[in-house]
């Protein structure tokens, strides 16, 4: 497989590689892994979140809802701090 990446992308590569001393293939297959890995960590996350909501056992919220009560809360924090 052959990867193309952009030139600044390409110069960080050439600045690890020169630094740590570790050949760019190595480098990029890490990378990959590691990347690969939380990709599916969060696969799996969002499946299980979505599993619960369907089942039932967790309730959804209203997205503004939510913003609008942390809105408020702040508001109210803020009126109760001290003027500097």
């Amino acid at each position: 497989m052959e990867v193309r990446l952009k030139p600044e992308t390409q110069s960080r590569l050439n600045e690890l590689v020169s630094r740590s001393g570790r050949p760019a293939d190595e480098l990029v297959e890490d990378a990959m892994a590691g990347y690969l890995s939380e990709v599916a960590e969060v696969r799996n996350m969002l499946d299980g979140r979505y599993d619960e909501i369907k089942s039932g056992r967790v309730k959804p919220i209203d997205g503004e809802s939510f913003f609008e009560g942390l809105r408020q809360r702040e508001d109210e924090l803020l009126k109760r701090r001290p003027p500097k």
